[in-house]
């Protein structure tokens, strides 16, 4: 029974293979190292520029693809701008005499990004735009609950931002 199992796994590791399936790295060969530039914000969202630089570090991070390094020795530069940001009610309201709160929203970012290999004039990537969204339930701070929906909105668009530049080729 030892011999008959053992047959199997081998022949399964010599057969698997075969099949055009592809495990590990799968970014551009000669580039290992990203590094993410200030990014611009050309909404009137507070602080989103900040918000979006980070949550694209930790999603490169996160992936694990390349590197996170400076601007100064990265194999390329994710270039971002905030292009939109817009709030709107997702469902549900608490209606009280006269007063009407919506109690979950949805919010909607797009994000306009290119990949620039330094010395490079023309853009590997980009520009190309990308949008993230999340739903949100209101509390007693308002503006707190916009944030943190804010930060969600903007985590998905960096994953997919990294995903297009880890995965573009």
């Amino acid at each position: 029974m030892k011999k008959f199992l053992f047959a199997i796994v081998c022949a399964a590791a010599v057969i698997v293979p075969g099949c055009g399936y592809r495990i590990g790295y799968m970014g551009h060969p000669q580039i290992s190292t990203v590094a993410v530039a200030p990014v611009a914000n050309d909404t009137l969202s507070y602080n989103a520029s900040a918000i979006l630089r980070q949550k694209l570090t930790e999603a490169c991070t996160v992936a694990g693809t390349m590197k996170l390094t400076s601007l100064s020795t990265a194999d390329c530069i994710v270039y971002a701008k905030i292009t939109n940001v817009s709030y709107s009610e997702s469902s549900g309201h608490i209606a009280d005499d006269d007063d009407f709160l919506p109690v979950e929203w949805k919010v909607t970012v797009t994000v306009e990004f290119s990949v620039v290999i330094p010395g490079r004039g023309k853009p590997l990537i980009g520009p190309a735009a990308v949008t993230g969204s999340a739903e949100f339930i209101t509390d007693a701070d308002l503006e707190n609950a916009r944030t943190n929906g804010l930060r969600q909105a903007l985590f998905a668009a960096a994953r997919t931002v990294v995903s297009n530049v880890t995965e573009a080729w």
